[in-house]
């Protein structure tokens, strides 16, 4: 679109964890080049699940776990924009809420990162009941499936706070899995032991998400050059599949997603959280179109419920 031509004020609403800044700063960078004359003011709150420490983020209940603050702030106009994570981005958004633009999907993966007395090793090195530190069960729920030797522990916290409780020297974990995308935006790629390339990782793991008001149509106009076209339709097909099954960012569903050409491709797994079962799907069709990636999200999630997804979901 074209250059804004008058002084603009928009109000960017983040998380105040360290990784939310660098990736919210990524936005505005983005918005300043595409508009210069835009002033942007940033400002910072914690959710319910910056604030609840102590409990498992599948224990405190999914929906708008590090959304709803925010969304309050949209909603009350006390901001215009905010920016998350899009897999913390509930399939099913508030009255007058919209996901404007979807950008910039880093590496998707999830990777491990190992304790210092660990180093050099990957996770099939690791002893017989060595503890691997993460709170997704989705994470869980595969790698108890591939690495049988291995126990799991939850563990909570901003980034910068679970790699302390790793390097501690009484650290209770030999090693954590943490998604690339965070690990390389807070610059610690050189922590990174491995990438699990066999885990199919969270919808819309890797992207960034940005929310408005549905009616804000000046802001709509603004952020619409935030959207990263093949990003975009891809993140939105597996929201789709997640949208079907109901799944939340805490329920065990997998996706990877891979383009050739038109033709994109979405498979998905659902898996019981010690392991024991899973459900696998998968399929391709040409996506050109939110209209065709949504479809696509309806046929993954369509033949993911043929092969027993749902009873798989409803045990948990």
């Amino acid at each position: 679109m074209p250059v804004t031509q008058s002084p603009v004020t928009l109000r960017v609403g983040s998380r105040d964890s360290k990784l939310a800044l660098a990736q919210t700063e990524l936005i505005i960078g983005e918005l300043k080049k595409a508009h210069p004359q835009l002033t942007i003011e940033l400002s910072t709150m914690k959710t319910i699940g910056d604030k609840r420490q102590d409990v498992a983020m599948n224990k405190i209940g999914d929906k708008g776990l590090f959304t709803k603050e925010l969304e309050t702030g949209l909603s009350e106009n006390t901001i215009d924009v905010v920016v998350h994570s899009l897999k913390d981005i509930p399939t099913q958004l508030p009255e007058n809420m919209l996901l404007a633009a979807i950008h910039g999907r880093a590496d998707p993966r999830d990777c491990v990162i190992m304790a210092p007395r660990n180093q050099g090793k990957k996770l099939e090195d690791l002893a017989e009941g060595s503890v691997i530190g993460t709170g997704s069960v989705r994470r869980v729920a595969q790698l108890r499936r591939q690495y049988p030797h291995l126990e799991f522990a939850d563990v909570r916290g901003n980034l910068n706070t679970r790699l302390a409780k790793l390097d501690a020297p009484d650290s209770v974990y030999d090693a954590l899995v943490l998604a690339v995308a965070g690990i390389e935006r807070l610059q610690l790629g050189a922590r990174i032991a491995h990438a699990l390339d066999t885990v199919l990782y969270a919808v819309g793991q890797g992207a960034l998400g940005v929310e408005v008001r549905a009616d804000d149509v000046q802001t709509r106009e603004l952020v619409a050059c935030l959207n990263s076209r093949s990003v975009r339709l891809e993140c939105l097909a597996e929201r789709e599949v997640m949208r079907v099954l109901e799944g939340g960012c805490s329920v065990p569903i997998g996706v990877r997603s891979t383009w050739d050409g038109e033709q994109l491709e979405v498979k998905c797994i659902v898996a019981s959280p010690d392991g024991s079962q899973a459900v696998e799907a998968g399929t391709a069709a040409q996506v050109t179109n939110d209209d065709q990636a949504r479809a696509l999200g309806v046929q993954v999630a369509a033949l993911m419920r043929e092969r027993g997804a749902d009873a798989v979901l409803r045990a948990i």
